[in-house]
C-alpha cells in the first residue's frame, strides 16, 4: 500500500484534539472530523452536553497538556481562569472528614470545559497540516481487500445533497467518545468485538453556575464533597473563568438532586462540605440548572483482541468512559496522546498492539481507583476481591487521619490527582502516619 503520509482522527473533541497534535510530529497532514459545529467562542456546543457541566482538569492532566502544549496553562490564566493550591485554598471532605489544609504545591485550574476545549483546538488548528473538518460525519472505515488494514474512512456532510467523501489515511484514530462505532465497524469486518467491563452506577447531576464575589467562601477557590456507603451522594463547587463558580450536585443509584432553588440548598445540606449551601443560598445564580446522567463506566479491553487491523486505532472515552464524578477523562487523553506520540517516534510497525498494552497500563490506576470506589456501595454490581474490605477499612481510617495529618491529604491528592499510583497510599511510612494519626480523635464535618 502507497503510504498518503497523512491521518485521520474522528471526533474534534478534547480526546481527539489532543491525538491531532499526537499525530502532527509524525504525518504531514491531519484530519479531524466532527459532525457538530464547532464555534469560533468559548461557548457550550451540542455535540457536547456534558460541557455545561462541572469539570475538573486533575493536576496530572495539566502536567500532560502542558508538555502537549507548552504555555497552555498560561494562556488559559490569561483567559480569566483562576488558580488555586488544591489543598490549600479548597475545602475537600472525604467520607465526611475535611482534608488538613496545607500548601502543597499542586495546582487547579478553573478553566470551564468551553474554555479549555476552545483553547486546545485553536493550538491544533494552527499547527501545520492540520485539517478540522466541522459539519461532517464518518460513516465507515475503508479497508484493503483482505480487510486486515485500515486504509481511510467514508464520510458525508451534515444537512446538505452532498456525496460520500473518502479520505485515504495511514492511520485512523477513532477518538468519537462513548459513542464510539468502532465496535460496530469491527465487527462488520471480520473481527471481534473487544471485552467490555462496565460498571454501573447510575449517576445523575446538576450543575449552576452563580457569580463568584470577592468574599465567598473567604476568598477561596471552591469546596468538595465525595459520596461514600451510607451517603449516595456528592457535590463541589470550583471557581471558574468569568468571575463564577461552578455548582454541581450528585446522587449515585437512584440519588436524585433537585433542580429548584430550595430543593438544590437541602440537597447540599445533606453534604459534608458546607459551603456549597452557603454558595447556593448566598450567590446570584447566573443560569437554569442543568441536568444529565451517566448510567455506567465503561471499559473496552482491546489490548485483550488477539486480531485486530493494521492502521487503526481507538483512544479517550472510546476506549474507556470513567464515572465523571472522579473527573479523570480528560487526563487520561492526554496522557494517552503522551502515549502515541512517543511510540510513533519508534515508527508505525504493531501500533495497535503497543499502544493497546501501554494504554491499558494508563487507564489501569484511575480505573482502579474510580471503580474501587464505586464498589463501596452495596448496590453497585461488580466483582469484588477478598482484599476490598481490609483496603476500605484502611481508607476510611486513612481519610478520618487525614483530617490531622497534612501530608497524608497530600498523598491522597497526588493518587487522585493522577501523579502518583494508589499503592503510594500503602507503602510503610503513610501506613505509619494513618496508625499514629488515629490513635488521636480526628476532626469530622
Amino acid at each position: 500500500m502507497e503510504s498518503t503520509d497523512c491521518a485521520v482522527v474522528i471526533g474534534a473533541s478534547i480526546g481527539g484534539l489532543v491525538a491531532a497534535r499526537a499525530l502532527s510530529d509524525t504525518y504531514a497532514r491531519v484530519v479531524v472530523v466532527d459532525r457538530d459545529t464547532l464555534p469560533d467562542q468559548p461557548v457550550t456546543r451540542r455535540g457536547v452536553p456534558q460541557g455545561r457541566h462541572l469539570h475538573a482538569l486533575l493536576a496530572g492532566g495539566l502536567q500532560s497538556l502542558e508538555r502537549l502544549f507548552p504555555g497552555l496553562r498560561r494562556d488559559l490564566v490569561a483567559s480569566g481562569a483562576p488558580m488555586g493550591d488544591l489543598q490549600g485554598e479548597l475545602y475537600w471532605y472525604n467520607d465526611g472528614h475535611r482534608l488538613c489544609p496545607a500548601t502543597t504545591g499542586l495546582t487547579i485550574l478553573g478553566a470551564s470545559r468551553p474554555l479549555l476545549e476552545h483553547a486546545i483546538r485553536a493550538r491544533v488548528a494552527a499547527l501545520p497540516g492540520v485539517e478540522i473538518v466541522e459539519r461532517c460525519e464518518v460513516l465507515g472505515l475503508t479497508t484493503t481487500p483482505d480487510r486486515m488494514r485500515v486504509t481511510g474512512v467514508r464520510m458525508l456532510p451534515v444537512g446538505t445533497d452532498a456525496t460520500e467523501q473518502r479520505v485515504p489515511a495511514d492511520l485512523v484514530v477513532d477518538a468519537g467518545g462513548r459513542g464510539s462505532r468502532s465496535p460496530v465497524w469491527l465487527e462488520a469486518l471480520g473481527y471481534q468485538r473487544a471485552p467490555e467491563e462496565t460498571v454501573r452506577i447510575d449517576v445523575t447531576y446538576v450543575t449552576r453556575y452563580y457569580r463568584r464575589e470577592p468574599g465567598h467562601l473567604r476568598g477561596n477557590f471552591g469546596a468538595g464533597g465525595g459520596a461514600y456507603p451510607g451517603v449516595p451522594r456528592a457535590g463541589g463547587v470550583f471557581a471558574q473563568d468569568g468571575d463564577r463558580f461552578a455548582l454541581s450536585l450528585t446522587g449515585m443509584l437512584g440519588e436524585e438532586p433537585p433542580t429548584d432553588d430550595a430543593g438544590m440548598a437541602r440537597y447540599a445540606d445533606s453534604l459534608p462540605a458546607p459551603q456549597i449551601a452557603e454558595i447556593i443560598r448566598s450567590a446570584t445564580p447566573l443560569d437554569p440548572p442543568r441536568k444529565m446522567r451517566y448510567p455506567a463506566s465503561t471499559r473496552r479491553r482491546y489490548e485483550r483482541l488477539r486480531r485486530f487491523p493494521e492502521g487503526y486505532l481507538v483512544m479517550a472515552d472510546a476506549l474507556c468512559s470513567f464515572n465523571p464524578i472522579y473527573g479523570q477523562g480528560m487526563t487520561v487523553a492526554a496522557m494517552e496522546a503522551l502515549l502515541l506520540r512517543r511510540l510513533l517516534t519508534a515508527g508505525t510497525g504493531q501500533l495497535a498492539k503497543r499502544f493497546f498494552r501501554q494504554a491499558a497500563e494508563i487507564i489501569d490506576n484511575p480505573w482502579s481507583i474510580a471503580v474501587g470506589a464505586d464498589l463501596r456501595f452495596p448496590g453497585v454490581q461488580g466483582r469484588r476481591p477478598p482484599l476490598q474490605r481490609l483496603t476500605n477499612a484502611y481508607i476510611g481510617r486513612f481519610h478520618a487521619a487525614a483530617t490531622r495529618d497534612p501530608a497524608l491529604g497530600a498523598a491522597f491528592l497526588r493518587v487522585i490527582n493522577l501523579i502518583d499510583p494508589p499503592t503510594r497510599l500503602f507503602v510503610p511510612e503513610v501506613v505509619a502516619r494513618v496508625l499514629r494519626a488515629s490513635r488521636q480523635r480526628p476532626a469530622s464535618a
